[in-house]
């Protein structure tokens, strides 16, 4: 007795084996925001890096606004200081803490590994600073309610007439900071952030006005302070001292595009 060979699929043929991926790739933008929150997480946890961009500038608002033989110029003397502690933040964010991060990546390795990841290395930088952003609306947000207790009295022509300031700021003083991580040495990079945070809270124009007159108008920190300030205080919106800001953020994107090193 002869058995009986098996039926036929439905398609006449065997299945054939399909090698073909599950999944596709994680797109471009979701990969840079999950990027960003983990640079945020990273910066919001680190001790060293929330006394140079929260305790420090928070300090540094109750002082000014308390030590009144402080010359702030015209204007109500509480949104004056806090717009100039809000410029000392975006830098201490931006600059000094982005460089130092960003420095001892590279002298790690993280840097060269995540630039070879399907993350590459556009969705690095993007990621770093959607990630300034983000420590920046917190800094500003503790900032704004100390200064609520200080005798602040916010309105939303002053906040929106901020906004451009801090975005220019953030833009400029972040390819800065990675200008600087991305050329000088790790241990090197450390020590120039925090001397030039020193030297920029000290005459830099950023929360007080420059003895340096003309010179401190054309450096960046200089006019971030003016713009916030005037906003802040009067609503207004410092033409000049945007395209100096914006003319900064330019020429250091394409120096950092130019020379920053990945090792």
């Amino acid at each position: 007795m002869t058995s009986t060979p098996p039926a036929p699929s439905p398609a006449g043929t065997p299945r054939a084996l399909d090698f073909t991926p599950a999944g596709t790739a994680t797109p471009w933008a979701r990969r840079v925001l999950r990027q960003a929150g983990f640079e945020t997480r990273v910066a919001l946890r680190n001790g060293e890096q929330l006394l140079l961009t929260v305790l420090l500038p928070a300090l540094v608002l109750v002082g000014v606004t308390r030590v009144t033989s402080l010359d702030l110029g015209p204007g109500n003397r509480p949104a004056l200081a806090l717009g100039g502690v809000v410029a000392l933040a975006v830098v201490s964010t931006a600059f000094t803490g982005q460089a130092i991060g960003t420095g001892f990546d590279r002298r790690n390795g993280v840097l060269r590994l995540l630039a070879t990841s399907p993350l590459a290395r556009s969705g690095l930088l993007v990621g770093k600073v959607l990630s300034v952003l983000a420590v920046v609306v917190v800094q500003v947000v503790l900032l704004g309610a100390i200064a609520l207790f200080l005798g602040w009295s916010p309105d939303a022509a002053t906040l929106l007439a901020a906004l451009p300031a801090v975005l220019l700021g953030v833009a400029a003083f972040t390819s800065l900071g990675l200008l600087l991580a991305g050329t000088v040495r790790a241990e090197g990079t450390l020590a120039v952030a925090n001397f030039v945070w020193v030297l920029l809270l000290a005459g830099g124009g950023l929360v007080l006005p420059s003895p340096l007159g003309v010179v401190a108008d054309v450096l960046p920190s200089g006019a971030l302070g003016t713009a916030v300030r005037e906003a802040l205080a009067t609503g207004t919106v410092a033409v000049v001292p945007l395209l100096v800001l914006a003319a900064w953020a330019v020429a250091a994107g394409l120096a950092c595009a130019r020379w920053f090193r990945w090792d």
